[in-house]
């Protein structure tokens, strides 16, 4: 193994802003609004892509790529076939973890919470602003499911797009729908050379301003 594959000796040194509590917003969708605008700016490849982590009842965990939206004071929506892992794990145990890995920016969000079901109307009325390619998507892959080859996979979408063809409207897919994700924690990171960086956290609690206090946590 050369030296250029050994992760021990891959090192970035962060340079940027320190991040302080005087300069955050008493609500943390405010702050998430003001980053994620940087984000955007920033031509971040898909900023909205977050990581998103659930877990079985007994504690087994299991992490994905999904693509948050929605996000308003309520929460963040992503959307899923709720037959797959993610899906039954949320249904089993709600408790959520979101992490946003904007690396370029040297900054994360983490967000924990529970998750809940939205509406099928919700449901629906994304669902209608999806390609039509997607919505295909939708119906054809028996999300988390064992195939036989990819092939099943491309026959099943060409059925369906021969049944619903461009044009014509594809119903919702009875089991995929919408997640909202409740936060109690929202963690803004901010990467710092030596490793000191920020962490501020945001805890949900009656007491705090807005019902949140912000504590900072050591790097």
């Amino acid at each position: 193994m050369t030296d250029a594959l050994d992760p021990a000796a891959m090192r970035e040194h962060y340079r940027s802003t320190p991040l302080d509590e005087a300069d955050l917003p008493a609500d943390p969708m405010e702050q998430f609004v003001h980053w994620f605008k940087d984000a955007a700016a920033g031509r971040l490849h898909e900023p909205n892509a977050m990581i998103v982590s659930t877990a079985t009842p007994d504690g087994r965990p299991s992490s994905r790529t999904v693509l948050l939206k929605h996000f308003d004071d309520r929460g963040f929506v992503f959307y899923t076939n709720y037959a797959s892992r993610k899906g039954r794990e949320l249904e089993a145990n709600p408790h959520v973890s979101l992490l946003f890995p904007w690396h370029p920016l040297t900054r994360q969000i983490i967000v924990t919470g529970t998750a809940a079901r939205v509406g099928r109307d919700e449901t629906a009325a994304y669902f209608r602003t999806r390609p039509h390619g997607s919505q295909l998507g939708a119906w054809a892959s028996p999300q988390s499911s064992v195939l036989p080859s990819r092939g099943e996979l491309l026959r099943r979408y060409e059925e369906l797009a021969d049944r619903y063809p461009a044009g014509e409207q594809v119903p919702v897919p009875p089991e995929w729908g919408g997640y909202r994700v409740t936060p109690g924690t929202v963690e803004f990171w901010q990467g710092h050379e030596n490793r000191l960086h920020d962490r501020l956290r945001y805890v949900r609690t009656p007491e705090g301003p807005g019902g949140w206090r912000v504590e900072r946590l050591a790097p």
